[in-house]
């Protein structure tokens, strides 16, 4: 135990929040903000929250079984009864027990404070200009961390006013880039953005996905991707076919040749020196998931996530039909995009329409919230899939080895369409000098 005032300590409380910590998945994520190691006042409690946070930091899960092992290696001294003591604890608002605590901590900085103005308010011993000093400093100190989550709006404004100034200079908005100008001059993928890409079947979403991904990690940024479908493996032979321009169905199943071999090691060694993340623990449940992702924020400091795709993440929501659990993935993944801030893309399927394929945001299979939910919603449309022509004002446009990507949502961006191309072999869609038009076709000013 450590000094200070006992009174301002509550061991019951303390229990409760570290129970709760070891017995709920997420609930550390719920109160790391408000607490520190000394918000406990005993020191076997503020032993057992630091081994919390050291296995949270790894990736790992901290429970009864895991915390144990944890505490032997840190050479902390235990016996298996506080252990037991600590899981017969929990509640189910943790966030009010851990602000508690967070008060608590913060009275026994004033009362220590309040014993160094009594000891040098009854001495002389030191400088009066330097017992101030001091004091502010600690106060500022005990200050500085409960105030730090909030801002003036002159803080904010300072931020508009250098984003009007960038855009008077010329000067792209920062963000991710995806290698679709169109997308890319309008600032990329921003973080705290949820973006949606949805399409029907067969269309290439995760296509789509995979090109973002290979364009933004060259151009530096880390992205996890999670796929609920395709191993890490597979990811890498895809994002190896685009590299090498080698088809997929060669990379899987072929003897390469010589000049195959050679493209492939140049796709390979740039390959390896991107900062691609998998989790191969990680399953469709959306908390597994979300804890993955803020372990792969803090340890790896990724800025984007790739989810493949919605439809498929299960959530742990009694009495929840298929659109509420979706809307409710969806609401979750733009939490956390927020509160990281990273984009989180996550990809959705369409539902089929026979007679009449030219996606809409309507046709978002399971819910119709998940549009409210994003800040950018990609639709992605192939007619050469379905034998018909390009929607007005793309009517003129060759549909082979093309696609139309409709920003049908853009918060900040507006909403707008263009002509990429799409290379089947290597499930490659890639931006175009020039949209190719169909033989005989009238010249048209229209964008791309």
């Amino acid at each position: 135990m450590k000094n200070g005032n006992h009174y301002l300590s509550d061991k019951e409380c303390e229990l409760c929040v570290l129970g709760t910590l070891l017995l709920e998945r997420n609930a550390i994520h719920q109160v790391r903000e408000l607490l520190t190691p000394n918000s406990f006042y005993f020191d076997f409690h503020r032993e057992v929250y630091c081994a919390i946070i050291a296995m949270t930091d790894r990736g790992e899960r901290a429970d009864v079984l895991s915390i144990g092992p944890e505490l032997s290696k840190r050479r902390v001294a235990y016996k298996p009864y506080d252990i037991v003591e600590v899981s017969q604890n929990s509640t189910f608002d943790i966030t009010q027990y851990a602000c508690r605590l967070f008060d608590l901590e913060k009275r026994r900085k004033f009362y220590d404070l309040g014993q160094y103005l009594i000891a040098n308010g009854t001495s002389e011993c030191e400088d009066i200009e330097d017992v101030l000093q001091a004091t502010n400093d600690r106060l500022s100190a005990i200050f500085g961390d409960t105030v730090k989550h909030i801002r003036t709006a002159t803080d904010y404004l300072t931020e508009v006013v250098e984003q009007v100034n960038n855009n008077l200079s010329g000067q792209n908005i920062p963000g991710t880039p995806t290698g679709f100008s169109a997308i890319d001059n309008k600032g990329g993928l921003q973080p705290t953005n949820l973006i949606i890409g949805a399409g029907e079947s067969s269309q290439g979403k995760t296509a789509l996905a995979n090109a973002i991904t290979l364009s933004a990690t060259k151009a530096g940024a880390k992205i996890a991707f999670y796929s609920m479908e395709m191993s890490g493996a597979q990811l890498l032979t895809r994002l190896a076919a685009i590299e090498s321009g080698i088809p997929v169905s060669v990379l899987s199943n072929n003897q390469l040749t010589a000049k195959q071999i050679t493209k492939f090691d140049v796709a390979v060694t740039t390959l390896s020196k991107l900062g691609l993340f998998f989790d191969d623990r990680s399953t469709s449940s959306i908390d597994a998931i979300l804890s993955s992702i803020r372990s792969m924020v803090f340890k790896h400091h990724v800025q984007g996530v790739v989810i493949d795709y919605l439809q498929i993440l299960t959530v742990n929501k009694k009495s929840a039909n298929v659109e509420e659990a979706i809307a409710e993935a969806a609401r979750r993944l733009k939490n956390i995009a927020k509160e990281l801030n990273i984009w989180v893309l996550a990809l959705s399927q369409l539902s089929r329409d026979t007679n009449n394929p030219v996606p809409s945001v309507n046709r978002l299979r399971g819910s119709g919230q998940i549009n409210e939910a994003a800040d950018m919603t990609i639709l992605l449309y192939r007619p050469e899939v379905y034998n018909r022509k390009y929607p007005e004002p793309f009517q003129t446009t060759d549909t082979k080895g093309t696609a139309l990507i409709d920003i049908a949502k853009g918060r900040n961006v507006g909403v707008f369409k263009f002509i990429v191309g799409f290379n089947a072999a290597t499930t490659h869609f890639y931006d175009l000098a020039e949209r190719p038009v169909l033989p005989f076709a009238p010249p048209t000013n229209e964008p791309f």
